[in-house]
């Protein structure tokens, strides 16, 4: 075989090889990539304590919401010490309407307390899969690394209890210098080596955007493997104050849901609407109205 017909044979397979290596390159990132589209979206429902649970399930499937994040928490629609007694009727109001509680929130941080562990074995028996956890507070007069190492502790047993219970905690990056988890690179030291599917993490885009300003993607990427569910909702800057908006009306950018689809999740989003104050019940109308137009932003944003 002479040289220049041996050369056209190697450049012909150097190229369906490269045509190849181009296609599952493709594929892979097509693979990664998901569709946001099809993430059930919940709604936290805070603003809604003054209705009764049929009325409250009735209202939410109107809105055309998957589910809703219930507050199963001190002043929220059922106290903890009543979880027992109370939480199966709020199921059994939204399965008549298509619902289910996606996830709750509550006091929970603490798997020594004996209100843990019944609250979640509650939970677990009504089929809830996840709960949000209460924050905790750094102390001004105590090492950082320590606190860090403390609360590592704290989460690896709670984790272990969440396991033998089938149910995921979520703890969610809060805005604030008080908050464990507001600067994002804490909360991944503490969550490090913990199965998602046991303690995991509730991502706050506004809270995240609040705290990280333009350098945001960089904290989402270090912690997205600890992410399972997403909070959505938007704020402004107002001098030195954050207010809160309707969806779409602040400075969360757009691009944050491409970021999120490419990164191939696929779990649950939550709804806060706190941009009206959720403690007069003449505001009900107002809040279902703000939920509806929130929601309707949500859908074309993750098209």
């Amino acid at each position: 075989m002479n040289s220049s017909l041996r050369r056209r044979q190697f450049l012909t397979a150097c190229g369906a090889a490269g045509l190849a290596g181009l296609a599952t390159e493709k594929s892979a990132s097509a693979l990664q990539s998901s569709s946001l589209k099809n993430c059930p979206v919940c709604v936290f429902t805070k603003p809604f304590n003054s209705l009764s649970f049929d009325q409250l399930a009735k209202a939410i499937a109107e809105l055309g919401f998957d589910g809703i994040e219930a507050p199963i928490r001190k002043g929220g629609h059922i106290e903890p010490e009543q979880a027992h007694e109370k939480l199966h009727e709020l199921v059994e109001a939204l399965d008549k309407h298509g619902l289910k509680i996606t996830l709750m929130t509550t006091n929970v941080n603490d798997p020594d307390d004996p209100m843990t562990e019944r609250m979640l074995r509650t939970a677990a028996t009504l089929g809830i899969q996840r709960y949000r956890m209460q924050y905790v507070h750094y102390d001004q007069a105590t090492p950082i690394k320590q606190q860090l190492q403390r609360w590592r502790n704290q989460f690896k047993a709670l984790a272990a209890m969440n396991h033998d219970f089938g149910i995921t905690g979520l703890y969610q990056n809060h805005a604030g210098g008080k908050y464990m988890g507001a600067a994002i690179w804490d909360l991944a030291e503490v969550l490090d080596g913990l199965p998602k599917s046991d303690l995991g993490m509730a991502y706050d885009i506004r809270h995240a955007t609040v705290e990280g300003g333009t350098s945001w993607p960089i904290s989402f990427r270090m912690i997205r493997d600890h992410i399972d569910t997403i909070y959505v909702k938007d704020f402004q800057w107002n001098g030195s104050r954050v207010t809160n908006v309707p969806l779409g009306q602040g400075l969360v950018k757009p691009q944050f849901y491409k970021l999120l689809a490419d990164s191939g999740f696929d779990g649950p989003i939550s709804l806060h609407e706190e941009y009206l104050d959720h403690r007069d019940p003449k505001l009900v109308p107002q809040h279902l109205a703000a939920m509806k137009q929130d929601l309707a932003t949500l859908k074309s944003q993750l098209k």
